[in-house]
């Protein structure tokens, strides 16, 4: 095939994805010039290995845990920030279940799971390429040297489910003891639209408030149907679950799941409008519209549209604390980290992703043109009706917020146009004024 006739299909499989702005319908192939995955990688756990083969640094290996505690410490990755599932979904689904479950720590970036007797398995988000995943064997011979790629984890990791990019996947799933998996009894794909009441099948959770389907490992295989037991709800540790001593923590909590469970999409909606943008760019295909409908569903997901409501949740482990303390805070000291947890999961709904690496990193063309659906938005130019969940209120503040902790936000529109292809930018900022 030509590049023109090879460029023409990119462009209707991008357009046909796109019609309803849901990003659920096609997957783009790593192998375009642009995307090259996987390729060199500069995300987090890259930058690590280049100091353990340097020397630079060095892990310890502890009995219980292995080298968990010390790659968190290397990566930021706070304990506070642990959750827990016994849902035999994973590379080591074998040796998972509800006594052994597997423990997942985060940060903005990174995600690092261990479970006792298993592998560490590690997704780190690089700015460009998506989600890059790493093994890292709990042995002292031979001497550590780096974390080792695996490309296995694209099995599940790579798909509609993870908006056609290699990306990260937060799945409830009602599992019996023993970590089978019962899809029969509920099979979700989590985000912070997610009902309560379908989230954290197969997970352990502690905390308050909420009603859903966490800490119930389900002993009959008959079942058809799932309740909510009163019993597993309000959970303070999970001491009497299964022998927490070999664990960094006691806790899976809510927070750190809620948290999480917006993160993740986000990060997959990061990397796809960052692939979405390069394609467009070296096919030189001026299509603004098909643009704009992919950054309506970034800034839509960034804005907390169709959230699910919360009401009055509390956390056990810390988290909350550690999360909200990271900032960057503006002149009033608020921050986009700032937590509400009684009626939404943010006082001011603005994901703090805005602020990672990947976004930093997107395309020009990509990050003005999300700037501009903020604004348009945040300076209630578009008042449809799905912003109902932003009151004025809340519009000012994250516009306040975002002036003064973001450097590069354009604020006239000379200076989204600045630099820029005009035919491409030219319309998205009219529809943005």
């Amino acid at each position: 095939m030509t590049r023109t006739v090879l460029g023409t299909l990119a462009l209707l499989i991008w357009i046909t994805a796109l019609v309803s702005a849901q990003l659920t319908n096609s997957i783009i192939q790593p192998g375009h010039p642009v995307i090259r995955y996987p390729g060199e990688t500069t995300d987090r756990v890259a930058q690590l290995n280049r100091k353990l083969q340097s020397g630079e640094i060095s892990l310890q290996f502890e009995e219980r845990t292995g080298y968990l505690r010390s790659l968190l410490a290397a990566l930021d990755i706070p304990i506070e920030s642990q959750v827990a599932l016994y849902s035999g979904t994973s590379l080591q689904a074998r040796i998972i279940n509800a006594r052994n479950p597997r423990t997942i720590f985060f940060n903005d970036s990174t995600a690092v799971g261990w479970m006792s007797g298993g592998l560490i398995e590690v997704a780190s988000l690089d700015p460009k390429q998506g989600a890059i995943f790493y093994l890292l064997p709990q042995q002292t011979t031979p001497p550590l040297r780096q974390l080792a790629r695996d490309t296995r984890c694209l099995t599940c990791h790579y798909s509609t489910n993870t908006l056609g990019v290699p990306g990260f996947l937060v799945r409830s799933i009602p599992s019996a003891p023993s970590g089978m998996i019962m899809p029969w009894l509920g099979n979700y794909t989590t985000d912070h639209r997610s009902p309560l009441g379908e989230r954290w099948g197969g997970w352990y959770v502690t905390g308050r408030g909420g009603r859903h389907l966490g800490n119930a490992p389900v002993e009959d295989r008959t079942l058809q149907d799932v309740s909510i037991d009163e019993a597993n709800l309000n959970v303070s540790t999970l001491e009497n679950r299964f022998d927490t001593r070999s664990y960094l923590s006691p806790h899976s909590d809510i927070v750190a799941l809620l948290v999480f469970d917006h993160q993740m999409r986000m990060m997959n909606l990061l990397t796809r409008i960052g692939w979405e943008a390069r394609i467009f760019e070296r096919d030189e295909r001026p299509a603004p519209d098909a643009l704009y409908d992919v950054v309506t569903e970034v800034v839509d997901y960034m804005l907390f549209v169709d959230e699910a409501p919360l009401d009055g949740i509390t956390g056990t482990s810390g988290f909350a604390e550690r999360f909200v303390a990271r900032g960057p805070r503006d002149s009033k000291g608020r921050s986009l980290r700032d937590l509400d947890l009684q009626r939404r999961l943010f006082r001011y709904p603005c994901s703090y992703m805005i602020y990672s690496d990947a976004f930093v990193a997107l395309p020009d063309v990509a990050r003005n043109a999300v700037y501009a659906r903020l604004l348009q938005v945040l300076t209630g130019r578009d008042t449809s009706p799905k912003y109902r969940n932003l009151s004025a209120q809340d519009r000012q503040a994250i516009l306040e917020i975002l002036r003064d902790t973001k450097n590069d936000l354009p604020l006239t529109r000379s200076s989204l146009q600045g630099g820029q292809r005009e035919d491409t930018l030219q319309r998205l900022v009219e529809r943005a004024q």
